[in-house]
């Protein structure tokens, strides 16, 4: 069975970025609230649907939910570009070219503390969803908004979307 690298180093950063100290993933998803940069990219097609990955169940966080397109850790030592570039490629198999950046936020959760960097992109190409993934495909909108609130979308996707959706006024 798969699983994520628990080893895998981390930064920890302060509420504005600046790289503080370091913690393997496993100690950074047990509780500690170790605060850790992501990026998530959401992938916009020209008809205004927005692409989700969907978990595979072997995730630590979140098994078998919908979720935003792109997610991942940075790396430590990573630029937040360059990490964005790299889950893209290796989640979707889509190079990223000027993404747009949107906002970054504080997320917390039972289990974990994140500072995500929020960016979108607008593509219309193949989109190739690795084994890192349980699938993925193109929702309208409004199937977005009807599947809130029902255990279908994590939970961190479900706060994120708002705010994407009110900036874009969607």
């Amino acid at each position: 069975m798969k699983s994520d690298n628990k080893l895998e180093k981390l930064p920890i950063v302060d509420s504005e970025g600046n790289v503080i100290s370091s913690a393997t993933r496993e100690e950074c998803h047990i509780g500690t609230k170790y605060l850790h940069p992501v990026v998530h990219l959401h992938v916009f097609d020209t008809a205004g649907r927005i692409y989700l990955q969907k978990r595979p169940l072997w995730k630590d966080i979140q098994p078998g939910k919908w979720d935003t397109a792109v997610g991942g850790h940075v790396g430590y030592g990573e630029e937040i570009a360059t990490a964005l570039e790299r889950e893209a490629q290796e989640e979707i198999g889509i190079k990223v070219t000027e993404p747009t950046f949107l906002l970054r936020y504080l997320f917390e959760s039972e289990r974990e503390k994140e500072l995500v960097y929020v960016y979108k992109v607008d593509y219309d190409g193949e989109v190739c969803p690795s084994d890192e993934l349980d699938g993925g495909r193109f929702w309208e909108i409004a199937e977005v908004r009807s599947a809130m609130g029902k255990g279908i979308l994590t939970p961190n996707f479900e706060h994120e979307i708002a705010m994407v959706m009110s900036l874009l006024k969607l």
